[in-house]
């Protein structure tokens, strides 16, 4: 079966950190989840109630059988994805073995059993002054070229959002401005930008870069790949050498201290473990990501994780995450310094207001980029602004690691 863009699909991972350069471009132990796919037969109901075409589709939860239809439509929709190419092994870890939970998601189905469309919502848990917060992110979804203009993505979405109410508090997202005004439609509440900080590396070579994309004129293409350039270790070697269930070591240590520190903070803020590091960071399929770390007296000081990547003519250092002991402000700026030894022509990251790292931005060379950043929107399964969604942005304290490749 053959698949075409569908009509508004949403951003794969919402505007990548390039996009902080306005010029270089135009996401503990999981909780069992009911609503859950599994192998094996799913029951089926009718497409219908929420209006338009799609008479004679049915609608059931996505089976791991799908799962090489299901490639073909999202790789004719959105592309390759993160890694170049949508494989196997990539939504597996996506969707299956994210240590929130298996993504739940619908597929709509014509009676001799072609796939008509897709959508799937990825678990992600935050924590709120010391409380859990279950959310879920709106990601992957296609639709079938035979059955375009009908509104399925509409009625998957809003079907889905149905499921997940009884387990779900929030849904959240950073759409493109094509799929924004859809997503606004249905109920979605703007939050607002997250902002992007910007530490240039090799200074002639960026502005040879930011240059070129202005002038809308190619530019000459990095002379090898990013990851080739890169001396920071891997992070997939680094988490080999750390305890498998998490539970001790000097991991697990900087994170208790940090969760402590943090539980005050009214805020969202992505629950961190070392299962959940050890999967974004250390077993993402095909994602380069490296390590940094600062150990002082014997102990984990702090660490970061980020991976070298090409961007239109320039290489990036894209720094996801940065845990540091609380009001470690002296081993946050080496980190982000040390990012900047990459051997990338310039780092991009998101420095959440009142951390450490924001505080050592300045003077560690990072600057927030005019214009740029990810248009962040949300909402509860029912309706309404959902936690966190009244204060914008403002209420939520993001790792760039929470958004980007998902």
């Amino acid at each position: 079966m053959t698949a075409t863009p569908a009509p508004e699909p949403p951003r794969e991972s919402g505007p990548g950190p390039a996009d902080a350069v306005n010029a270089l471009s135009a996401p503990a132990e999981p909780p069992d989840h009911t609503d859950s796919p599994a192998p094996g037969a799913a029951p089926r109901r009718a497409v219908g109630g929420r209006g338009g075409g799609g008479a004679g589709l049915l609608v059931r939860p996505w089976v791991e059988g799908d799962l090489p239809e299901l490639l073909r439509l999202l790789t004719a929709s959105l592309a390759g994805g993160p890694t170049g190419e949508r494989s196997a092994d990539f939504f597996t870890w996506k969707h299956l073995r994210n240590p929130f939970g298996v993504s739940p998601g619908l597929v709509a189905e014509t009676g001799d059993g072609r796939l008509a469309g897709v959508r799937l919502f990825l678990r992600w848990e935050y924590a709120a002054a010391g409380r859990p917060v279950r959310a879920v992110r709106p990601v992957d979804t296609a639709t079938h070229p035979d059955f375009q203009g009908r509104g399925i993505f509409r009625r998957l979405t809003l079907d889905l959002l149905d499921r997940v109410a009884d387990d779900t508090a929030l849904v959240f997202n950073t759409p493109n401005a094509s799929s924004l005004p859809g997503y606004l439609k249905m109920g979605w509440q703007p939050a607002g930008r997250v902002p992007i900080a910007v530490r240039p590396v090799r200074p002639a070579a960026f502005a040879r870069g930011v240059r070129a994309v202005l002038a809308r004129r190619a530019a000459p293409a990095p002379p090898q790949d990013a990851g080739a350039r890169c001396p920071l270790p891997g992070a997939a070697d680094w988490f080999a050498g750390q305890q498998r269930d998490g539970t001790a070591g000097p991991l697990a240590e900087l994170l208790r201290e940090r969760a402590e520190a943090d539980a005050g903070d009214a805020r969202l803020a992505t629950v961190r473990s070392a299962a959940f590091l050890r999967w974004r960071y250390g077993e993402a399929p095909g994602l380069d990501y490296r390590v940094i770390t600062v150990v002082r007296g014997g102990e984990l000081a702090g660490v970061a994780f980020g991976r070298p990547r090409r961007r239109g003519p320039l290489t990036e250092f894209t720094l996801a995450d940065a845990v540091v002991r609380p009001g470690d402000r002296a081993t946050a700026a080496r980190l982000l310094r040390m990012a900047a030894r990459s051997g990338c022509d310039h780092v991009a990251t998101h420095l959440a207001a009142g951390t450490e790292p924001a505080a050592a931005a300045l003077r560690s060379g990072y600057l927030t980029a005019p214009r740029a950043g990810m248009t962040l929107v949300s909402r509860a399964p029912g309706g309404g602004p959902g936690p966190g969604g009244a204060g914008g942005v403002a209420g939520w304290r993001f790792a760039l690691g929470d958004l980007e490749v998902f």
